[in-house]
């Protein structure tokens, strides 16, 4: 592996590295199950109760579950090994998934049965995503490469976001809702099966007690506020963003369905073209200025789209908006990375992914409150201040930890002495 730091920086040289293609799009596959599993749990539970109101709080236990203990879960991959504890993990998961397809096949199961099921599958999301970015690092441990190497997984990841809904779509075209949530398990077992069949997951080895609960927790929150900040950030961004959008077509009459989700598209798209353009940068400003610089100009981008007078400028607005959303995660998962012990980068990535889910939730539910009370255009504005505040946070945790390597050295050497 260590050839990898004479060859040129670029996305070909990341799928050139032994074993980089077969792992990533082992984990790729896995990680569509993120894309298909709970939308197809969401129509399923509203198919088979008939209420919207227990879809709802089924989808909210199974989310809530799989965001907020998604650190728990990184830290037994740290201190297992990604082979010992994403198989549990996956067989738990796909086992309750399939539970879950059983109970909404009919009408008729109990609500409680129901989010207790949607509960413990989601308790048990394996998290593919943070283990992917850990073994990048493993992968490429050149820096430059690495950063292409995240921004390679950020923008697939935009993708599998937007086709798993796709697939949804067309497999509800001529199947119960249930065979999505079987299809999303499927995805999982394969994927995973691949993932922690590869030689470069084979050799990770496992943390031991240093990567416990106490010491992770202890360990790996040290240095990951300002990536967190950001990452909360743009989670609250996108999740005020996606209800703004529908109420704004409807504002201007379009209809909240078709007509928005072609702006969110756009957003989708800014993301990706964001991202392919940061990773294939040789950046020289330091990944916390640019962290700063990323969500100002998200910030400044949402105050546009406050502008908007119509869906097209809107669309415009928000693909601005949407260049810089994959560049601030890709950046927060590199900055949680490199601060870090060693026995505890996979928390340190999914602290950074519950951020991002958090922030997104509590962005909905804001919304769900404004859009009510303000025009379309103000909340967007103040969604593009909470940014800007944002990037002033993230801007002064950068000048502390300068400050502190000034008067104490780097940050990395007196961490792995501990």
């Amino acid at each position: 592996m260590s050839s990898t730091s004479v060859v040129r920086p670029s996305y070909a040289a990341v799928l050139r590295i032994p074993h980089a293609r077969r792992t990533f799009a082992a984990a790729l596959l896995g990680r569509l199950s993120y894309g298909i599993a709970p939308l197809s749990v969401m129509l399923a539970v509203t198919r088979a109760s008939g209420s919207y109101a227990v879809a709802g709080i089924v989808m909210a236990l199974f989310s809530g579950a799989s965001v907020f203990l998604s650190p728990a879960r990184a830290a037994l991959i740290d201190r297992c090994g990604p082979r010992r504890a994403l198989v549990p993990m996956v067989a738990a998961h796909t086992l309750l998934l399939g539970l879950l397809a059983v109970l909404v096949w009919r009408p008729g199961a109990s609500p409680f049965v129901l989010g207790a099921a949607g509960a413990l599958a989601g308790a048990c999301t394996p998290p593919l995503g943070p283990t992917m970015r850990a073994v990048w690092g493993r992968l490429a441990p050149e820096r430059a490469l690495m950063q292409r190497a995240y921004s390679l997984d950020a923008v697939a990841e935009e993708l599998l976001f937007v086709s798993g809904p796709l697939l949804v779509g067309v497999l509800v075209g001529f199947a119960p809702p249930a065979v999505g949530v079987l299809v999303g398990a499927a995805l999982m077992v394969v994927g995973t099966a691949g993932f922690v069949s590869s030689p470069v997951v084979r050799a990770v080895p496992a943390g031991g007690r240093a990567a416990g609960p106490r010491a992770g927790v202890r360990r790996v929150l040290r240095g990951l506020g300002r990536p967190v900040i950001a990452a909360a950030g743009v989670g609250l961004a996108l999740g005020v963003v996606d209800l703004l959008v529908v109420a704004f077509a409807e504002g201007h009459g379009h209809g909240g369905g078709s007509a928005a989700a072609w702006v969110l598209a756009a957003l989708s798209a800014g993301s990706a073209v964001g991202g392919l353009l940061n990773g294939a940068v040789a950046w020289r400003a330091s990944a916390g200025t640019r962290l700063a610089v990323q969500a100002a100009g998200l910030g400044l981008a949402l105050c546009g789209a406050g502008l908007a007078q119509g869906l097209g400028t809107l669309a415009v607005a928000v693909a601005v908006a949407g260049v810089f959303v994959s560049p601030l995660i890709t950046t927060a998962y590199l900055i949680a990375d490199e601060s870090a012990a060693p026995v505890a980068r996979v928390q340190a990535g999914a602290w950074v992914n519950t951020a991002v889910n958090a922030g997104s939730t509590a962005g909905a539910a804001a919304a769900g409150v404004l859009v009510g009370r303000l025009p379309a255009g103000v909340c967007f504005a103040v969604t593009g201040g909470v940014m800007l505040l944002t990037a002033v946070a993230v801007a002064r945790g950068a000048e502390r930890e300068r400050g502190t390597k000034e008067g104490y050295g780097s940050s990395r050497t007196p961490r792995v002495a501990r």
